[in-house]
C-alpha cells in the first residue's frame, strides 16, 4: 500500500470522482478525511470504506462558504493530527452562454470550482511545510484547456485551477511539497448523465480510445501523483482524457 500513514483531504467527495478518489486512496493505505454537502452520501462513503478496513471520517463542508472551510479543516488536523494530501475536487456547473449568464451563476461556479481550491491550499499548508513533506492535486478539466461554449464560468474556473497549480508548485517545491492537476476528459458521472445520449455518441467519435473514461480512470492518476513514485513531478498538467487532447 503505497500511502501507508498519509492523510488524505478530498473535497466533492460524496460522488463520481470524488467518491471513487477517496475509495482509491482508503485502498492505499491513506487515512482519508471525507469533506461535501450531503451527510447522508459522506456516511455511506465512510461505511463503505471502513467495511473495506480502511479508514475515513466524514466532514460536512460547504466549499464555497469560507468559515465552513475553515472550521471543517481545522477539525479534520484536529482528528488525525495532519494532512499529507490535498485534492481539489468540487465541483458544480451553471451552464449559459456569457450574453445571458446571470452575475450570480459566475460567482457561484467560480467561488466553487477555484476559490475554494485556495482556501482549502492555505487551511493544509502550515501542515504540510511543517512535516517538510506534502501533495496537493486540483481536478481541472480538458475545457479548462480548450474552452467550450456555454461553459466560460467553468472553463475560466478550470483554467485558474491550472495556473493556481503551477504558482503553487513554485512557491513549495524547496519544502518537499508537489502540486499538479488531473485534467478529465468525458467522464461518466452524475454531471455528465444530464447529456443527450446524441451528444454523449457524438463525443466519443472525438476520441482516440474510443470510449468515455470513470472515475476510476481519474482516481488511479490522482494516486499516482499523491505517491512517493511521483516525487519528481509538480507543476503538471496529467491528462486523463483518452486522446481527447494531445499536446
Amino acid at each position: 500500500m503505497k500511502l501507508e500513514g498519509r492523510v488524505a483531504l478530498v473535497t466533492g467527495a460524496s460522488q463520481g470522482i470524488g467518491h471513487a478518489c477517496a475509495l482509491a486512496l482508503a485502498r492505499e493505505g491513506a487515512s482519508v478525511a471525507v469533506a461535501a454537502r450531503n451527510r447522508q452520501k459522506l456516511d455511506d462513503l465512510v461505511a463503505k470504506i471502513t467495511a473495506a478496513g480502511g479508514k475515513a471520517t466524514a466532514f460536512v463542508m460547504d466549499v464555497a462558504d469560507e468559515e465552513q472551510v475553515k472550521s471543517g479543516i481545522k477539525s479534520a488536523l484536529a482528528q488525525f493530527g495532519k494532512i499529507d494530501i490535498l485534492i481539489n475536487n468540487a465541483g458544480i456547473t451553471r451552464d449559459q452562454l456569457v450574453m445571458r449568464m446571470k452575475r450570480a451563476d459566475w460567482d457561484a461556479v467560480l467561488n466553487t470550482n477555484l476559490t475554494s481550491a485556495y482556501l482549502c491550499i492555505q487551511q493544509v499548508i502550515g501542515s504540510m511545510l511543517k512535516q517538510r513533506w506534502g501533495r496537493i492535486i486540483n481536478i481541472t478539466s480538458v475545457f479548462g484547456q480548450t474552452g467550450q461554449a456555454g461553459q466560460a464560468n467553468y472553463a475560466a474556473s478550470k483554467a485558474g485551477l491550472i495556473g493556481l497549480t503551477m504558482a503553487m508548485a513554485r512557491e513549495v517545491a524547496s519544502r518537499n511539497i508537489t502540486c499538479n492537476a488531473v485534467a478529465p476528459g468525458f467522464i461518466e458521472t452524475s454531471m455528465t448523465a444530464a447529456l443527450s445520449e446524441e451528444f454523449k455518441q457524438s463525443a466519443v467519435k472525438n476520441i482516440p480510445l474510443g470510449r468515455v473514461g470513470s472515475p476510476e480512470d481519474v482516481a488511479n492518476a490522482v494516486c499516482f501523483l499523491a505517491s512517493e513514485e511521483a516525487s519528481y513531478i509538480t507543476g503538471h498538467v496529467l491528462n486523463v482524457n483518452g486522446g481527447l487532447l494531445m499536446g
